[in-house]
């Protein structure tokens, strides 16, 4: 029947009544729904966590102002606006990283926080350790204890070593920000808090290092390095709450359908095994990689091996420091960070010092993801081979010394002939 002139015609919703491909186009968009929803969440549950550059520019901004701090961008940084923090890149709350643009430039801003140091596990490498912000050196402390204090503090860094004299000249150089030829306290209270991040020792350490990122500045413990073009061997590096869903044959292929051409990585390996060598037994020490893998080790426009992030590199001396007596049951006790593992003696129950996998080994694990495809067909299985033998390195670094030695140089070898009278060498 027709409904009466004015009677507003009321249809119930059932499903029953829809036909079963509307139904399942339904179900699919709040699917969609509930998955954006829950990817939208975690995204900003973790950049809160993980994202607080505003905390460290407050706070150094705040001592600048009272003249407690000084720096060479604290002006750029507090005062003109000049240098802005953009996107964030934190992997850790207590090591703020963020791209940045100073004077049009594009460079990364690095700053730890201090108060959220603690906890009861093992520490790793690029941690702030838990000190006073900026209540070093006293007022009345001469520049010959300044000096002394540096010495005494980067001995403890890096071991003791022969060329900590002119270490300890950079560090006062990068204090001396108005090159006056002293130093006043502002910017020995800043060049003494940056000490206190560990990843800054070893930059400063690497400065002359063509592999390492150029530091450009700093203000307080917040320090300006440039930034590499490409940060990371592989481009796409999915998130960890995100993996559920990637399966990780399509985020391998896609990052090997994005990654350079072959004789570029050959270039870019080049530098890392170069780096390698300069790690072992440089000029204030050795130096280990005890964390990062391929997301560290990043390369230039020209495809130079660039090492974007010291933070999972750690000093020797830092690693014995925190094996030495160390309790243990197994060699699971005895891991510095994430990869720098010694042995367990079980007798004693304490761990021994030597780390167990040289560099030069991790190196070559993740040369083997990055190098093999598209290797040409006459020397991939002579370049899987060397990469194999590499990877498997084992053995204190003392008494293994001369056989890694020989690795590296044939494998080395093997690389630049691939390239070598070539525009890519």
């Amino acid at each position: 029947k027709l409904a009466p002139p004015g009677f507003l015609h009321i249809s119930y919703f059932c499903p029953s009544r829809l036909p079963a491909v509307k139904v399942k186009y339904l179900v699919v968009t709040w699917l969609g729904v509930l998955v954006s929803s829950w990817v939208i969440y975690m995204q900003y549950s973790s950049y809160s966590e993980l994202c607080r550059g505003h905390v460290c520019t407050v706070l150094i901004c705040e001592h600048y102002q009272r003249g407690i701090i000084s720096g060479s961008v604290c002006k750029s940084l507090c005062e003109e606006k000049t240098l802005t923090l953009q996107r964030c890149l934190s992997t850790s709350p207590t090591h703020q990283v963020y791209s940045a643009v100073w004077k049009e430039k594009a460079v990364v801003v690095k700053c730890a926080l201090d108060e959220a140091v603690g906890g009861d596990g093992p520490p790793g490498p690029g941690l702030t350790r838990p000190v006073g912000l900026y209540d070093k050196p006293a007022r009345g402390t001469s520049m010959d204890e300044f000096r002394e204090m540096l010495h005494s503090f980067l001995k403890d860094s890096l071991g003791e070593q022969s060329s900590l004299g002119s270490l300890v000249s950079r560090v006062v150089s990068l204090a001396d920000v108005n090159l006056d030829g002293r130093v006043s306290l502002a910017e020995a209270k800043a060049a003494w808090a940056l000490l206190h991040v560990d990843e800054f020792v070893l930059l400063l350490a690497l400065q002359d290092k063509e592999h390492a990122p150029l530091l450009l500045g700093h203000c307080g413990h917040l320090y300006v390095t440039e930034r590499v073009a490409h940060a990371a061997l592989f481009t796409l590096e999915v998130p960890a709450w995100a993996r559920p869903m990637v399966p990780e044959a399509a985020a391998r292929a896609l990052n090997r359908w994005l990654a350079p051409a072959w004789p570029h990585r050959v270039r870019i390996a080049i530098g890392l095994l170069e780096f390698v060598e300069e790690a072992f037994h440089g000029a204030y020490g050795s130096l280990y990689m005890c964390d990062g893998g391929a997301r560290a080790v990043g390369y230039s426009t020209s495809y130079d091996c660039k090492l974007a992030d010291l933070g999972g590199m750690a000093s020797e001396a830092a690693v014995r420091a925190f094996l030495r007596g160390r309790a243990c049951r197994g060699s699971d006790d005895c891991t510095f960070g994430r990869d720098c593992s010694a042995t367990c003696d079980r007798l004693a129950r304490r761990c021994n010092t030597e780390v167990v996998r040289p560099n030069l080994a991790k190196a070559c694990a993740l040369l083997a993801d990055f190098l093999l495809f598209g290797a040409p067909s006459d020397l991939r299985d002579d370049l899987e081979r060397q990469l194999r033998t590499c990877a498997t390195l084992s053995g204190l670094a003392s008494q293994m010394e001369v056989h890694h030695s020989l690795v590296l140089s044939n494998l080395k070898t093997l690389l630049w002939k691939e390239i070598s009278d070539t525009k890519y060498s």
